[in-house]
Order: C-alpha cells, then sequence, then structure tokens
C-alpha cells in the first residue's frame, strides 16, 4: 500500500507485529486515540484495550489471526489517552513477509452505528409496545363485546318473559272482567235508583275500557312474542262494516260526534273485526286528543286500485319529535285524555293490522287542517 493512501485512509489503520507491537499507524488512528504516532510505535496494541478487550485479545483475537488468517467486524472497547473508551470495529488480515509476520488492521468507528442501533431497538421496544396495547385492547374489547352479548340475552329473554307474563295475565283477566260485564247487565235490567244506574254505567264504561286494554295487550303479545296477529279474510262490504263500527264506537264516545263519509262502490276481502278494531283505536285516538267541539270525520273509500279508511280530527298538531315514534308501542303524546285512551298501544296495533292485510298506515298533522290517519288496505 502506498504511503499517501495508508495516510489518507477513510478509517484508523495499524501494522502490528506478531506479539502486537505497533509498527506503523496512520494519522486517523493516532487522532482517535489521543497519541503520537512515536508514542503508539512503543506499544503493542493489546495494550491499547480496555481489560475486558485485552482478555479478548489473547484468548480469541491473536489466536484466530494465526490461525485462520483474518477477523472481520471485532467489536473492542479501546482506551484514549485521557481514559474515555472508544469503540471500534476491527478487520484484521495476516501477511507474511520475507522477514517476519504482520498483520494489517482496519479500524471503523461505531458512534453512527451504534446510534441507528440504539434507534431501532427503541423502534423496535416501541413497536413490540404498541403491538403489546393493541393486544390489549382486542381482549378488552373482545370481553365487552362478550358482555354486552351476555347483558343483551339477558335483556331479552326478561323482555320476553315480561311479554308472555303480560300475554297470561291478560288473558286471565277476561274471565273476571266478562263475569263483572254479566253481572252489570243482569242489575241493569232491574228497577234502580238514578243513582245505581249511574254507578252501573260507570261499571259499564270502565269494563269496556279494561277489556279494550286487554284486547290490546294480547294483540301486543302475539304481535311480539306469537307468531304475528292473525285474521281471517272474506268478502265484505266495507262501508257496512265501517258503518255498523261508527254506531257502536257513537255509544262507547257520547260527547264526540263521528261522521261516516263512504266513497265509491266495490268488494273488499278483508278480516271484519279487525277493521272494526283499526276503526276503534284510530276513533279513541280522536277523543282522547282532538277538539270535540268539532266532529270527527271516518271516511271509506274503495275502488278498483284498492280501499282505505280515514279518521280525521280537528285540534293541536301531533309534535314534529313525537312523529318518529308515533306507532311504536308504548307511546303516548300526553297525559291528556287518559281517561278513554288504553296503556298506548292502539297505533301501533294499527300498524301491525295494517300490515298483515298487506298495507300500511300514514299521518298528516297541523294545526289549520288537524289530524288524519290513513290505513290503505
Amino acid at each position: 500500500m502506498s504511503a499517501d493512501l495508508f495516510e489518507s485512509a477513510a478509517c484508523a489503520l495499524a501494522v502490528t507485529a506478531e506479539d502486537g507491537t505497533i509498527l506503523q499507524v496512520n494519522t486517523r488512528f493516532s487522532d482517535w486515540l489521543g497519541f503520537c504516532s512515536a508514542e503508539l510505535c512503543s506499544l503493542r496494541f493489546q495494550d491499547l484495550l480496555t481489560m475486558g478487550g485485552r482478555i479478548f485479545h489473547q484468548t480469541h483475537l491473536a489466536p484466530m489471526l494465526r490461525m485462520r488468517g483474518s477477523v472481520t467486524e471485532v467489536k473492542l472497547d479501546m482506551l484514549h489517552r485521557d481514559g474515555h473508551k472508544v469503540t471500534v470495529l476491527l478487520n484484521g488480515i495476516k501477511r507474511v513477509t520475507a522477514d517476519a509476520v504482520v498483520y494489517d488492521l482496519a479500524l471503523f468507528g461505531t458512534t453512527d452505528r451504534d446510534k441507528y442501533e440504539r434507534e431501532l431497538l427503541n423502534a423496535r421496544k416501541l413497536a413490540e409496545a404498541l403491538l403489546q396495547e393493541k393486544t390489549a385492547t382486542e381482549q378488552a374489547l373482545q370481553q365487552a363485546q362478550a358482555e354486552l352479548s351476555e347483558a343483551y340475552a339477558i335483556a331479552q329473554r326478561r323482555a320476553l318473559f315480561a311479554e308472555q307474563m303480560v300475554a297470561i295475565v291478560s288473558h286471565d283477566l277476561k274471565n273476571p272482567l266478562t263475569a263483572i260485564r254479566m253481572a252489570s247487565d243482569f242489575l241493569g235490567r232491574g228497577e234502580r235508583t238514578a243513582k245505581e244506574r249511574q254507578l252501573l254505567g260507570h261499571i259499564g264504561q270502565s269494563s269496556e275500557r279494561a277489556q279494550r286494554m286487554i284486547d290490546d295487550l294480547l294483540d301486543f303479545t302475539q304481535a311480539r312474542v306469537g307468531q304475528g296477529i292473525t285474521i281471517k279474510t272474506a268478502p265484505l262490504d266495507l262501508h257496512d262494516v265501517i258503518h255498523r263500527a261508527v254506531d257502536e264506537l257513537r255509544v262507547a264516545f257520547p260527547t264526540a260526534t263521528l261522521e261516516h263519509i263512504a266513497e265509491g262502490r266495490g268488494v273488499a276481502c278483508l278480516d271484519a273485526d279487525r277493521v272494526q278494531q283499526i276503526i276503534g283505536n284510530l276513533v279513541a285516538n280522536s277523543v282522547a286528543y282532538g277538539d270535540l267541539q268539532q266532529p270527527i270525520t271516518i271516511t271509506s273509500r274503495i275502488d278498483d286500485n284498492g280501499c282505505e279508511v280515514s279518521v280525521h280530527n280537528y285540534g293541536a298538531a301531533i309534535p314534529e319529535p313525537l312523529m318518529a315514534v308515533l306507532f311504536e308501542p308504548m307511546t303516548r303524546g300526553t297525559d291528556h285524555g287518559s281517561e278513554v285512551r288504553s296503556v298506548g298501544l292502539g297505533l301501533y296495533i294499527v300498524c301491525e293490522l295494517a300490515k298483515v292485510h298487506g298495507g300500511d298506515v300514514a299521518v298528516s298533522s297541523c294545526t289549520a287542517q288537524g289530524t288524519t290517519f290513513t290505513v290503505t288496505f
């Protein structure tokens, strides 16, 4: 190697004798360790190592150079003149000359490499921490989902049990209620004072209201727990069915003025009892929330395209927030009219009855025009 190339090399270079005595160094080697070239040439290479480095040199480095003739990227800690450590990577080869055996050593600084390795290690630790956090989060999410599923299943079982109990209790209430109505009718046939007839009238009205509540509850549980509300359709005169229903409702709601309008002609295939139930629920709703100083209009329409019934009343408009949940069970606008309303199932049952007839129910409501419920079959 030329003297210029040796002196200007990008790494620290040294040539030692077989026993480690330094024969030649370049300027970079001297600068790294803080010694001048003359001082270094009076020392052995192993004298510049830390205690651990000297042991490694004696047990591994020197034997490998002698036996294999080379070493590659051996990491060593050398001592600077002022005592601080200088970590280097050493490459060495054995060279046989005519006069002796020498070792050519090349030393590379590890500062940048160590920094990179530390950053790589820190990045790995961060990645492992993030992975551990992700795993813990996923486990917590799975646990939360399992708990939520279990809570939902429990809630479903409780709701089903509650609805089944409602069905059972509602069914069992029909018998004593029927007995009350029969006894009231029987007592009303005899001679009674005005006060007694008034009380019997109250009993009859209350039992009718209780009967409607029980019917609504039974239909509700049938829709939610059973196979759905059942119907028995048959050809019928829609206008006649509505007319008879309105006549009965005039007796049930004597304070209201009920008007029936029939439009069109034809035969419809519907369940007469269920159609009357629809009208009854819609009229009860109008009596509860409408203006009874003005008539409630029940309209039946039939043509070649189908048939529909509608119930219109004047009064305050339905609040906009209530419109979205109007047909949900147990939904009531206000406590006003609670004496004629049931348990908040009337409109829900109307919607369900419209569906089982293959139809739908719609509502429009404003202060000027009033409120109209329209059931299309």
